[in-house]
């Protein structure tokens, strides 16, 4: 039977705002476990309390740009656009059907007379962290660590070459040390100490926001960018902690800073990361810390066809490598960058069989690299390799801060820069991961496990059904088999 629907938008009802707003919407949970009111003290002295024009509510406005965050709006018009038509926000954000939503330039205007030069995004994600602290959500044991890029709102045409100062490496003294005690051992004269504490190197420094940094790496878009150095606790997929920077710099620059300031408020006992932190400095770091680390082995470019490394075993004893021939490679020297050099034998590499899948082309000798501090990367990769603990945590590597990462682009907007300068970067990446934060919080406290997924798999003539929930697992086994009654068992994990 066709049926054509009656316009009935301008007829009169009584509507309650309450029930047009879904029982198991997210907005609902998260104004049920999170609580704002902290803010009330935050702003107490930015604001006048007793003359002045009326102001927005500020947990109001933060829960405005919050909602932006939450849904992925990067635009302040729109987000207020979105709040007009939206029943759920309004009724987030305490607004009835009719009331009047605040201008997009309340928000701008706030953040630049108010909040600029402030550290209110600071607390306010940290005030989240403790409420997740509080529900026992963060346990504070294992943390991951890692940085993704975040496209700067600049012209990639327009730029500059200028030479910037590029800070020395705080432990570039105690390299030093190493280096000179090695060749000292080694019958060979120290090396002369540096004088200059800064290097100087040429830079593209983008015209529209100098703040961000020309990228140019391997498998990585080209272009002006920001990094955004990231924590997540190894319990509940939880943001510890974020540090945006300029893209200019290497991923592993601020590292062992995080892990440092992760100390401080928890008890950080191991850590989870990929090749790209895999440093003698951070090694010795973390050693000196106390912390455990899972990093992955990076052994650099090898050309194909030859042997790497790892085919040659060190001996420390007698201080030198030996070859899969069961030759020696002699100590050389200790180069200036913190690394031994050892050297083959000319006379028997001319004679070796397997000269072609060890000397590089136009080489005559083979030369392996051993860095002062080897002994702290030989123990990550004990721990990482041998260990069962070590194994779990760099597993479970891909499922925490890489899928945080994952999260906060495709359903949080954090691809693209909202603003210019790296103040303003710092906001973004807060308030980004505050909200992160409590909407996984919310997910976690209201025992939401998201929609089926089922799979369906066949074995030894049985069906096996498998609905996977997000945080519980139900196993439903049906016997197909003729010779027995249909059995059904349900199990939860």
């Amino acid at each position: 039977m066709l049926t054509k629907a009656m316009e009935t938008q301008t007829k009169m009802e009584l509507v309650v705002i309450e029930n047009l707003v879904k029982e198991d919407h997210i907005l609902r949970r998260i104004k049920k476990y999170i609580d704002f009111n902290f803010i009330y003290d935050l702003v107490e002295d930015k604001y006048c309390l007793d003359n002045g024009r009326p102001s927005i509510d500020p947990v109001v406005l933060f829960k405005m740009i919050l909602v932006g965050y939450l849904f992925g709006i990067r635009s302040e018009r729109r987000l207020v656009e979105e709040i007009h038509h939206n029943v759920a926000y309004r009724w987030f954000l305490g607004y009835g059907l009719e009331d009047k939503i605040p201008d997009a330039s309340t928000i701008s205007q706030n953040r630049r007379r108010r909040f600029t030069g402030t550290d209110i995004y600071e607390k306010i994600f940290e005030n989240i962290v403790d409420q997740a602290i509080e529900q026992k959500l963060i346990a504070g044991k294992i943390m991951y660590v890692d940085s993704t890029h975040i496209k700067a709102s600049a012209n990639i045409g327009k730029f500059t070459n200028e030479q910037v100062e590029v800070p020395v490496p705080e432990y570039i003294d105690e390299l030093d040390k190493a280096v000179n005690e090695s060749r000292v051992k080694h019958a060979q004269k120290a090396l002369k100490k540096k004088k200059k504490k800064e290097e100087i190197k040429d830079r593209k420094v983008s015209i529209t926001d100098p703040d961000s940094g020309y990228m140019f790496r391997d498998r990585k878009p080209k272009g002006f960018f920001y990094l955004n150095h990231m924590a997540v606790d190894g319990e509940n997929n939880l943001i510890a902690s974020v540090l945006p920077t300029t893209a200019a710099i290497n991923d592993s620059v601020p590292f062992l800073g995080i892990v440092e300031e992760l100390k401080k408020k928890y008890e950080v006992k191991y850590v989870g990361a990929d090749a790209g932190y895999y440093t003698a400095a951070i090694a010795k770091g973390l050693k000196e810390m106390g912390v455990a680390a899972a990093i992955a082995r990076k052994l650099g470019p090898k050309p194909a066809g030859k042997m790497s490394k790892l085919n040659f075993t060190y001996v420390e004893e007698l201080d030198l490598y030996v070859c899969p021939e069961g030759n020696m490679l002699e100590y050389k020297t200790t180069t200036r960058q913190g690394y031994k050099e050892y050297c083959s034998s000319k006379e028997i590499c001319d004679k070796c069989p397997i000269r072609n899948k060890c000397i590089y082309d136009k080489l005559k000798t083979r030369t392996i690299r051993r860095h002062v501090w080897q002994e702290y990367l030989t123990e990550i990769d004990r721990f990482k390799e041998k260990t069962e603990l070590g194994k779990r945590i760099y597993k479970r590597r891909k499922e925490t801060i890489e899928r945080a990462f994952a999260d906060l682009k495709e359903l949080h907007g954090f691809r693209y820069a909202r603003f210019r300068g790296i103040e303003k970067m710092n906001e973004q990446c807060l308030m980004t991961a505050t909200a992160y934060n409590i909407k996984k919080i919310a997910n976690i406290l209201g025992g939401y496990s998201g929609n089926f997924i089922t799979f369906y798999w066949y074995f030894n003539k049985n069906l096996i059904l498998l609905p996977f929930l997000i945080n519980h697992v139900f196993i439903v086994y049906i016997s197909t088999n003729k010779n027995e009654n249909p059995q059904i068992f349900a199990g939860l994990s």
